[in-house]
């Protein structure tokens, strides 16, 4: 008896087969080629190597993405789900090997008996039992059990992906805040300017106006041009405040002020160049194709579950052990006891409900195939659009600071101009709008050709490290988020 509980995982693992489809992924529904797409340098290291401290050099913003790492509960869950997907394919691999228990039991009954005639005996019993049992054992004959583990499995990998995909998508976001707020900061500095700018033009103004020397209509025009640029620092000084906001949600608590300065958007080190590689390669550095690509793998498994539904399950209950009713003589050679129960149950009429969800599963593969191609579809449009942005951004700026420069010219010689009499207050106003747009619109536009960079870092599959060639150990590894990862 022992030798044939010894026996079944053998026997089990012999007779399984698998009714899973065979995999083939579909190919990339995307043209082989990025457009717009230079040829990188031999020594230029791809975005997925490159770790976010080579890439964002502005030390403020590393200590933030060090803190978001750390505290960032969206990455924190990522984690969890991760362990949860991990102990649910524990559980269902489980179910490949017999689950063996030991069992001891000791019972005292008192019975009545009637005799013929009519006199009631009393009687005590008892038995004691140690048994060593094998429970609903299921011979694994067609893949079911099997299927069902590979798609836990499948899941539990789609969860850790998933989780990668977290890290870079927060360390991108943080970038991205960040910027945004550098950007904010920097537009409240110039309206400060601005208003700084119109107030002296009015005070200017009533000087003249006190003189006889212009116009009330001269003072109205400077006082509605001083409220304007009033208003715009208020709305500044919103936006930063928002934009602050944003940031110290994303890092996760309240930002510490022993923070090395900022430094301006202009002089941001922030690598503009990163080769593209092929749109294939993307199949192989981003985690969220890569968790698209086993959800696909997951379904495919539940089909092969689904078809193994119809056929025969075999289950072995078997157990060994002693029974006596005296508790010393228990494990007397003589109080040997066995029970062998092998059972086959067969499907014969469910109403359908086995073929529903046969469909069932195929149609939620073809959902997963369509998932899949979606994903790289939009992991590639991501790319294309960054590259397309590396190729016209640096000529919008080199276009717009000969507009912002041109227009600090007009400003400079209205005001010769206005002061020698030669023009009226209106083309000098003009003129100093048109150099506060320019300025406005400059610091917009580098705040764009960063998140551009930003962007293409990300659609490209790099930020799961801190440092080139490898992820970072020390920062937001799994078992730092969840303390209790790794006990059993």
């Amino acid at each position: 008896m022992m030798r044939l509980l010894l026996s079944l995982p053998l026997i089990g693992g012999l007779a399984a087969c698998s009714l899973t489809p065979l995999l083939k992924l579909p190919p990339p529904p995307v043209p082989a080629n990025f457009p717009l797409s230079t040829k990188p340098a031999a020594s230029a290291v791809p975005a997925s190597q490159l770790g976010w401290r080579a890439m964002f050099g502005d030390p403020r913003l590393q200590r933030l993405i060090e803190l978001a790492l750390q505290h960032n509960r969206d990455l924190r869950l990522a984690a969890l789900n991760v362990q949860a997907a991990k102990e649910m394919a524990n559980v269902q691999r489980a179910g490949l090997l017999p689950a063996v228990g030991l069992a001891a039991t000791q019972t005292r009954e008192r019975a009545l008996a009637t005799d013929g005639g009519g006199r009631t005996t009393r009687s005590v019993s008892r038995q004691a039992e140690v048994n060593v049992a094998v429970s609903a054992f299921e011979l694994d004959l067609f893949g079911r059990v099997r299927a069902q583990s590979d798609a836990a499995l499948a899941r539990y990998l789609a969860s850790e992906h998933g989780r990668d995909a977290v890290y870079i998508a927060l360390v991108g976001a943080v970038a991205e805040a960040y910027f945004a707020q550098q950007l904010a900061v920097e537009q409240r500095q110039l309206a400060e300017r601005m208003l700084a700018d119109w107030q002296q033009s009015l005070a200017l103004a009533r000087l003249l106006k006190q003189a006889e020397q212009s116009s009330s209509l001269d003072v109205a025009q400077a006082e509605a041009q001083a409220a304007l640029a009033e208003a715009e620092l208020e709305a500044r000084r919103r936006a930063e405040a928002q934009a602050a906001n944003a940031l110290q949600l994303l890092v996760g608590g309240e930002l510490p002020g022993d923070l090395p300065a900022a430094l301006p958007l202009a002089g941001q080190p922030v690598i503009a160049r990163l080769p593209a590689g092929l749109p294939s390669d993307l199949l192989l550095t981003r985690p969220d194709l890569r968790q698209a690509e086993q959800m696909l793998v997951a379904a495919n498994a539940d089909i092969g579950a689904a078809r193994a539904a119809f056929f025969p399950q075999i289950s072995l209950t078997a157990s060994f052990g002693y029974a006596s009713s005296a508790l010393g003589g228990l494990f007397a050679p003589g109080h040997q006891v066995w029970r062998f129960a092998p059972q086959l149950s067969q499907p014969l009429f469910q109403g359908g409900r086995l073929r529903a969800e046969l469909r069932l599963a195929e149609v939620r593969k073809s959902e997963a195939v369509a998932q899949y191609e979606r994903a790289i579809q939009n992991a590639f449009r991501e790319v294309a659009d960054a590259l397309a942005g590396i190729a016209t951004f640096d000529r919008q700026i080199a276009a717009q600071q000969r507009a912002q420069d041109a227009a600090e010219r007009r400003l400079a010689l209205s005001r010769q101009r206005y002061q020698a009499g030669f023009d009226g207050r209106l083309e000098l106003l003009d003129a100093q709008r048109q150099f506060d747009t320019a300025r406005q619109a400059m610091l917009a536009l580098r705040h764009e050709e960063i998140a551009n960079r930003v962007a293409l870092y990300k659609s490209l599959g790099g930020g799961l490290g801190a440092h080139a060639g490898g992820s970072d150990a020390s920062v937001a590894t799994p078992a730092a988020l969840n303390p209790g990862a790794g006990a059993s």
